[in-house]
């Protein structure tokens, strides 16, 4: 009953933002979907390179999270021929001829 709530109550909370975003939510079904969750496994074994498992995330300075999430967030994508999402989002912006790779 607790998890129903839970799922319930973050559906709702989710809707809103996303209404409000205009913006769509998905979230990865918890059992027997494993595929769903490569993403953020990856990311999180991504994050666990720079704060181990041992260590609180609390115990870190917010300038040091913000610098992780810094690094993570301009590495270079596939997808982007190698370039990274700060630098498309730019091309994008300004109009310049962008290529996808998939």
């Amino acid at each position: 009953q607790n998890n129903y709530f839970r799922q319930w109550e973050r559906s709702c909370y989710t809707g809103k933002i996303a209404a409000f975003l205009n913006i769509d939510f998905y979230f990865a079904k918890p059992y027997h979907h494993p595929w769903q969750r490569g993403a953020n496994e990856n990311m999180n074994g991504l994050i666990r390179k720079y704060i181990t498992k041992k260590k609180d995330f609390d115990t870190n300075s917010h300038a040091y999270v913000y610098h992780v999430q810094k690094i993570l967030n301009d590495r270079p994508r596939k997808r982007f021929n190698y370039e990274n999402p700060t630098f498309m989002k730019y091309k994008l912006l300004t109009n310049e001829k962008v290529a996808f790779i998939t």
